[in-house]
């Protein structure tokens, strides 16, 4: 019988409460959020087959295969649709949809309404979206081996994905191979917890008072390079984490304690897979073959068999590849051969405040963020670079210089809250009129450094230019704030050539916002009046986060532009936008809806 006397020699598979032929065997979740095994003696007839089952005990008869090294290869799926909706290039969705065409079942990791995760199986294609994307914490497969076991008895195809402990767990559980089954894994670095998952997800409804109804690991939006968590709450707003700023992600990654204990010595690493594909995030793709890097994810896919191989070839018709040379794949994921490190935090200890303090506090305490002092050799050469862009925007042009040093106070600069001028650039601040600055942002930013094309900026009496973050304004641009109005431009914005912003009472434009060339907005008619109810000269412009503005449109006084939008070129905007669609003409109309989109 099993009997789990170390938990590090427990993976959570769930196989063997599914072997059991009298239901002796329940799992149990202890206070990591982990489930184990217990064993209900009376009903036990000590036949072992759990033990023949797990994963783990027969690991080295497991670990084998039929090809003598694995077929490697670099590759995306040919949707970018699939591609934006996908952890990597999309290749678990490519394999996905030729089992779909044959009539087969598929079977993977899905959100529960409460976003814990189980895997889950059947033949119809519209629960692809749900099963492609990894989760990131660990999912419960009870019951679902035995699904699979019923299909392939019944001479249905099938394909399966999971963790390498569990897709091995499969292998011991079926006892045989079977001609109709494909199982691919992953190359894994170490599975979360879904009580810590759980605790994170938590921090945004008490943060923003709205129930969490969607998440997304690796939104593309911000490149695949980001690693951003985006979750969206019941209220519809959208919020967009960085690796940087995740505190989920920050925690799996620095401290390492997330993770259930049989990850830090894990079983079934190296060579041979076990499965008949394996997938993963293809890092250092760019030095392999840059064809590939769109920042948009790149999928390593391992051929293990030749099952898999004969299966991979019906999907390259959906797919660009290219096979790369075995030892390209290693450099990049770690996690191939080794396990993961030791947690660098007492684990007792932080599970125990996990029940008593908020993830946030959490994160504080355990430093999912570590603030490391830097030495005075490290703090001199990051003022160097700073100083060195201020020389670098400004070319030592004394108007430029003059500017710099008439707009900024010592304060200012010092603290790194700037606008740089470039040589070409004309500001005028009038009685009462401010900048208030967070951050590093150019004004008059040049491609072609020669350029005279002159770049404005009046910022009018008792006006207000109000820029959050690091904000880049293209040159040949003419920003007017009129008397008393305040023009806020969010951090990340960027824009390029010939940019005309003309604000009369007030414009916001949201963080990560793009303006392509020669945009135009207003919020105002320019005091020309006519004879209709209603008529008002100004009102606000609101564009909201990460729109894209592209060539040559114009939005119009009292618009608002949801997150994410996008305007086509030379469109008229005289009405709102919806988040996430694409609007184009003159007047600009929806032509799309549910857009997603990165730069």
């Amino acid at each position: 019988m099993i009997l789990i006397a170390n938990k590090t020699d427990c993976c959570g598979c769930n196989a063997c409460e599914d072997i059991c032929p009298k239901d002796a065997i329940s799992f149990k979740t202890d206070n990591e959020g982990f489930w184990y095994p217990e064993v209900d003696m009376n009903k036990c007839i000590d036949c072992h087959l759990c033990e023949k089952t797990c994963p783990i005990i027969n690991v080295k008869e497991l670990k084998k295969n039929d090809l003598p090294q694995s077929i490697c290869y670099a590759a995306e799926h040919k949707n970018m649709e699939v591609i934006f909706d996908s952890t990597s290039g999309g290749l678990f969705s490519a394999l996905a949809d030729v089992m779909y065409k044959s009539e087969g079942f598929v079977g993977g990791a899905v959100f529960n309404e409460d976003f814990s995760v189980s895997h889950y199986i059947s033949n119809d294609k519209k629960d692809l979206p749900r099963l492609r994307s990894s989760k990131y914490l660990q999912s419960n497969l009870e019951g679902f081996y035995t699904q699979v076991r019923d299909l392939l008895k019944k001479g249905e195809k099938v394909l399966v994905c999971g963790g390498p402990c569990q897709m091995a767990a499969l292998r011991a559980f079926l006892r045989k191979n079977y001609d109709n089954l494909i199982i691919a894994d992953y190359i894994c670095r170490g599975i979360n917890s879904p009580k810590v998952w759980r605790k994170y997800l938590d921090s945004y409804e008490e943060r923003y008072g709205s129930k969490v109804v969607y998440c997304k690991a690796k939104s593309k939006e911000y490149g695949w390079r980001n690693l951003t968590q985006k979750v969206i709450l019941e209220n519809g707003k959208a919020y967009y984490e960085t690796r940087h700023q995740s505190n989920f992600t920050k925690g799996y990654l620095r401290t390492g304690v997330f993770c259930r204990p049989s990850c830090y010595d894990c079983k079934f690493k190296g060579y041979p897979r076990i499965a008949d594909i394996t997938l993963a995030d293809f890092w250092g793709i760019e030095k392999v073959n840059r064809s590939l890097e769109k920042n948009l994810g790149t999928s390593l896919v391992m051929i293990n068999s030749k099952k898999g191989q004969a299966f991979f070839e019906q999907v390259k018709k959906k797919i660009n590849y290219v096979e790369v040379p075995f030892n390209s794949i290693e450099a990049g994921n770690r996690s191939l051969n080794l396990s993961l490190d030791p947690p660098k935090v007492d684990r007792r200890k932080f599970f125990e405040d996990l029940d008593k303090m908020s993830f946030l506090d959490l994160a504080e305490k355990y430093n999912f963020s570590p603030n490391k002092k830097k030495g005075i050799r490290h703090r001199i050469k990051f003022k160097y670079k700073y100083f060195k862009r201020i020389l670098s925007v400004t070319q030592l042009s004394p108007k430029a210089l003059f500017q710099f040093w008439k707009y900024n106070t010592l304060k200012e600069i010092l603290h790194e809250n700037v606008i740089i001028p470039t040589p070409h650039t004309v500001i005028e601040v009038h009685e009462g009129g401010r900048i208030l600055k967070k951050g590093i942002s150019v004004l008059g930013r040049k491609k072609f450094k020669k350029s005279r094309l002159e770049t404005r900026l009046l910022v009018d009496n008792n006006a207000t230019l109000q820029l959050d973050g690091m904000v880049n304004i293209g040159y040949g641009a003419d920003i007017e704030i009129f008397p008393n109005a305040k023009l806020t431009i969010g951090n990340g914005v960027s824009s390029n050539i010939g940019a005309t912003i003309i604000c009369q009472d007030t414009i916001e434009i949201g963080k990560n916002t793009m303006l392509g060339r020669h945009i135009t907005m207003r919020d105002n008619n320019g005091s020309h009046y006519m004879n209709r109810q209603g008529y008002k000269n100004s009102r606000p412009i609101i564009i909201g986060d990460k729109v894209w503005l592209t060539e040559s449109c114009t939005i119009m006084p009292g618009v608002k532009i949801g997150d994410g939008a996008i305007v086509g070129a030379l469109s008229l905007v005289i009405r709102n936008v919806p988040a996430n669609t694409l609007v184009s003409g003159h007047p600009a109309e929806i032509v799309d809806e549910e857009i997603l989109w990165k730069y």
